[in-house]
């Protein structure tokens, strides 16, 4: 092979002057942890409040949240990507739009990233939600009732704490794809882990020791959510059920 290996070039001085090409990497990282973090909390609470409306004896909430997931979930990333930082701006009143075209751009790229993957990941958390409610058997809701809990205190008190016990595998699923599809935010010009590794190409023309080193710290993300999420799973399985033993 006649590729000329420098590894090396992480520790020269970057383009920019303030710091080395290591520091771009480790900036772009940073980047991908704080984004995808703010959008899992949001993907969490909104997914969990949608799941919970899907499954409410109540016609219109659950066809509400329905309409909902249908709606993020079917439309690709990349487009609502687009559109939150593109089209809504332009939707919003003018005071409004024009305070978000004023921020500094960095922190429009962010909000907007941010906003788009929460919405998109809570969509698939809310399916999730929603088949560990339906996973439990009725009489626990029946139960709830029966002592005297109104319909939310048995959601809140009996159902979810179940539900959520059951759907710790696939919620770390989701956890792991929202690292992964914070990279489509470079789009729109924020400079997360993939980004910073394409722009470490530019200005080295190194792209084996550029997308080797974006390929091991994506690894180290996965393979501490994994570790963290299975000390978790342990903790609050249910011996008979889906995490169980």
């Amino acid at each position: 092979m006649s590729y000329a290996w420098h590894w090396e070039i992480f520790l020269q001085p970057a383009a920019s002057g303030e710091t080395t090409y290591l520091g771009w990497m480790f900036a772009g990282f940073e980047t991908t942890i704080a984004l995808s973090l703010a959008a899992w909390v949001v993907a969490l609470l909104l997914g969990s409040l949608m799941g919970v409306l899907r499954t409410v004896p109540n016609r219109f909430l659950s066809l509400l949240a329905a309409t909902y997931v249908e709606l993020f979930r079917n439309v690709p990333l990349l487009v609502q990507l687009f559109s939150w930082y593109f089209i809504l701006p332009e939707l919003l009143p003018t005071s409004l739009g024009n305070a978000f075209k004023q921020l500094n751009p960095f922190l429009q790229q962010f909000l907007a990233a941010w906003i788009c993957l929460g919405f998109f990941t809570s969509a698939r958390v809310c399916e999730q939600v929603r088949a560990g409610i339906g996973s439990l058997p009725p009489g626990q809701k029946n139960a709830g009732l029966a002592l005297g809990f109104t319909l939310p205190q048995t959601y809140r008190y009996v159902l979810l704490p179940m539900a959520f016990r059951l759907i710790v595998p696939p919620l770390t699923s989701e956890f792991l794809n929202i690292f992964k599809n914070s990279a489509v935010a470079s789009t729109i010009g924020l400079l997360e882990l993939a980004a910073e590794g394409r722009q470490l190409v530019d200005y080295t023309a190194q792209p084996y020791e550029s997308f080797i080193a974006v390929t091991v710290l994506y690894m180290l993300i996965n393979i501490v959510v994994m570790t963290a999420m299975q000390r978790v799973e342990r903790r609050v399985r249910v011996p008979g059920y889906i995490t169980g033993k």
